[in-house]
């Protein structure tokens, strides 16, 4: 391939060719026998040619069904999207049509269903078997397009999540009930067009991340596919608005310009919020084909001195935050992300965990020629431990050109893995996923 293919197009961020459809796949070691469910990931997989940006190919759900300790099947299936089948375009005519969704970032489970997301459109919704029922507005209430980094609150079941668009409104605040009814809209005002990834959500509070990463006319003016850019002059600042208040009630907190696309977790800690991110000092400044390295970051949110204090974690460079969902909004110890190099792209090395009570770290290497993606935490069966359960990750293999998926036990990410689940293919590295458990 040639110097100016973009990385995105080589290695195993290449897209695969093929569906396909395999049972009983080859295993080492032992699958608990608690994990009943699916493993489910998402990531861009044009199906043509470059679509010019890694973040705009189009959807892939790659799935693995566990079951009474036998991996039973798995699954890739592009997401069956209008660009896809019909080539239909996002913005026309009559403006932006929410439809139109690659929806290729994540896949989530809420309420019996299941939801392949991009963040500049409606959500569509999936089977259990991988197959695509269309897009969904929630009985027409939503009115926005929905991120890709929606949070279920363990203690209510509500999923809260935002949209935001070049166009007003800017971002607006959402709220599916735990029977999956959208229950609350309300916009939030920021200034301008910005890129809001993902969120911070506690058990009290909602935090926004207006950052410096905006929407670019010229870009999209000259066709460019994906058009935001850094911008000196946009600001960066934290809202921070109570789950059950109004853009009233939002008060905003400058800190140092930067970007997060991930947050690892944010809690309540008295008059103060903590969110722990993933934070880039400055990203895409100038050109938005190449990646900076970030480090992990926290944010202590002062509500009574009206301050935000920042301190860094980590000096080595991650993506891919995550801890263990029972913890989501509330305080944790642990956290998983994907130690990465950057030399223009991502280049995925190994699992670290994190223990932010001592700050000691521990690290899972898979061997030469191999390459993890985001892990996801499953809790053990009857577990109130937050490090009790697993770690899943697809795991690509050079030596065979093909993937497997890999647990680990993760009170000892250093341990041999628990089991090995040989794919027949490759898993291209893509954004996120989830475990969806049988209920």
């Amino acid at each position: 391939m040639s110097q100016e293919t973009p990385f995105y197009l080589q290695g195993n961020f290449a897209p695969v060719s093929e569906e396909i459809t395999s049972f009983n796949l080859p295993v080492k070691g032992s699958i608990p026998e608690e994990l009943r469910g699916l493993y489910l990931r998402n990531g861009p997989n044009p199906k043509d040619g470059d679509p010019g940006h890694w973040f705009t190919g189009d959807g892939m759900i790659h799935g693995v069904r566990l079951e009474d300790g036998e991996a039973k099947w798995y699954r890739n299936r592009w997401v069956q999207s209008r660009a896809l089948v019909e080539g239909a375009q996002m913005i026309g005519p009559n403006g932006v049509d929410l439809t139109v969704a690659i929806a290729n970032t994540n896949i989530v489970g809420h309420a019996g269903r299941i939801f392949a997301l991009v963040e500049i459109a409606y959500p569509t919704e999936m089977t259990a078997e991988l197959d695509t029922i269309g897009t969904t507005d929630f009985d027409g209430r939503l009115q926005t397009s929905m991120t890709a980094h929606p949070k279920e609150c363990p203690r209510t079941g509500e999923l809260h999540f935002f949209g935001y668009q070049f166009v007003p409104p800017y971002l607006t605040y959402h709220v599916l009930d735990a029977s999956g009814a959208l229950v609350k809209s309300e916009e939030i005002s920021v200034p301008g067009p910005t890129m809001i990834h993902d969120f911070g959500l506690t058990d009290n509070y909602a935090i926004f991340m207006d950052l410096p990463i905006v929407f670019s006319p010229e870009r999209a003016m000259s066709g460019n596919s994906f058009p935001y850019i850094w911008s000196d002059d946009y600001g960066a600042r934290l809202g921070v608005m109570p789950r059950s208040g109004s853009n009233a009630d939002v008060q905003w907190f400058e800190i140092d310009p930067c970007y997060v696309f991930h947050p690892m977790n944010a809690y309540d800690d008295g008059s103060k919020l903590v969110m722990d991110v993933v934070r880039y000092p400055e990203l895409w400044k100038g050109n938005p084909d190449t990646f900076a390295p970030a480090h992990l970051h926290r944010w202590a949110v002062d509500l009574d001195a009206k301050k935000v204090i920042e301190q860094a974690i980590d000096d080595r460079s991650i993506e891919f935050p995550r801890v263990d969902p029972r913890r989501s909004g509330f305080k944790h110890r642990y956290g998983y992300a994907v130690h990465t190099d950057v030399p223009g792209g991502i280049d995925m090395r190994e699992l670290v965990k994190y223990d932010l009570q001592t700050g000691n770290t521990e690290i899972h290497s898979f061997g030469p020629g191999t390459a993890p993606g985001e892990a996801v935490f499953v809790p053990a069966a009857g577990s109130a431990a937050e490090d009790d359960g697993y770690l899943l990750s697809y795991v690509y293999d050079a030596a065979r050109d093909a993937s497997d998926l890999v647990i680990l036990n993760a009170a000892a990410i250093a341990d041999e893995p628990v089991a090995t689940i040989q794919l027949p293919q490759r898993v291209p590295f893509g954004f996120h996923g989830n475990w969806i458990a049988d209920v």
